[in-house]
């Protein structure tokens, strides 16, 4: 009696959704045990995390012992996992990703939260699954994600050259440049870091990357106090960084762009903007940055 109570309960609360029974043509792709892997937004790490469904009815577990209860039913012609309470304002959204394969979408109160994937595991229909290859959107969101670190771990870079040139730099104006720009850098990392957690988050990848433009940029900053025309030469290649940190920021549009990620796309867009009004600033400061090595080499004007 319970049971079904529990059944009416679930079919009024999705009903409301705009949820319809699934029908068998549905249930029947998604009959089998899956394992989740998440792919980006709020969702927590997926360690261990699997489904089994059979026919309207499924669970997602979380270990060996917390299990969550949800029934299969579809909306939009897609099918939809709708949990029960205390969880049912969690909708999974799925849509097909290959065969043996899933991309969904968690929502909470119709809202979305992440992205996920459901890979077939183990036996289906008595035949052996294997997991197939990535789809294009999973291989270009990847794509995404390693763009994303790359220019975090470049911008890590430039707050180390801009410290060395902050030090080496005797005019006072020019510093003063040097220290906006590093205001401005900071910012560009906090868009990028927000983009990251929202894309699924930094890999420990990344972390390499960071590590290695530091020490780059470390010994880079000790030549910088031995070399003898310092002003001239870091002008140069402050100028040069910008530029470099243009391309990458082009080329982070475009596969943001390609991706369907307008937020990421925005973000190197105004990114870019900013690099390329601090090159114009370098470019119209040559003569000051020439006056400076000549004055300390004692061929002042």
């Amino acid at each position: 009696m319970e049971e079904h109570g529990a059944r009416d309960a679930d079919k009024a609360t999705a009903g409301a959704r705009g949820v319809v029974p699934a029908g068998e043509a549905i249930t029947g792709g998604l009959d089998g045990g899956w394992r989740v892997e998440r792919l980006g937004g709020l969702l927590p790490p997926m360690v261990g995390v699997g489904k089994r469904i059979r026919g309207d009815r499924g669970e997602t577990r979380l270990g060996p012992l917390l299990r969550i209860s949800f029934r299969v039913g579809r909306r939009g012609g897609r099918p939809v996992l709708v949990y029960r309470p205390p969880f049912s304002a969690v909708v999974d959204e799925l849509s097909p990703g290959g065969r043996g394969l899933w991309l969904g979408r968690a929502t909470v109160g119709g809202r979305p939260v992440g992205r996920f994937r459901m890979i077939r595991t183990g036996h289906h229909n008595g035949k052996q699954t294997r997991e197939e290859p990535m789809s294009r959107e999973e291989g270009l969101q990847r794509k995404l994600v390693e763009y994303v670190e790359y220019v975090h771990a470049l911008e890590q870079n430039v707050l180390l050259q801009l410290d060395s040139l902050i030090v080496n730099t005797s005019d006072p104006e020019l510093v003063g440049l040097f220290r906006r720009h590093k205001e401005e850098t900071r910012r560009q990392q906090q868009r990028l870091r927000e983009r990251l957690r929202a894309l699924g988050g930094p890999r420990p990848a990344s972390v390499g990357k960071d590590l290695a433009a530091i020490a780059t940029a470390q010994v880079k900053g000790v030549g910088d106090v031995l070399r003898r025309d310092k002003a001239v030469q870091n002008a140069r290649d402050a100028y040069a960084t910008e530029h470099v940190e243009i391309a990458a920021y082009e080329l982070l549009e475009r596969i943001a762009e390609r991706a369907g990620d307008e937020e990421t796309a925005a973000v190197a867009r105004e990114n870019r903007a900013e690099e390329r009004a601090m090159a114009e600033r370098i470019a119209a400061n040559w003569d000051r940055f020439l006056d400076l090595t000549l004055a300390e080499q004692g061929l002042r004007a």
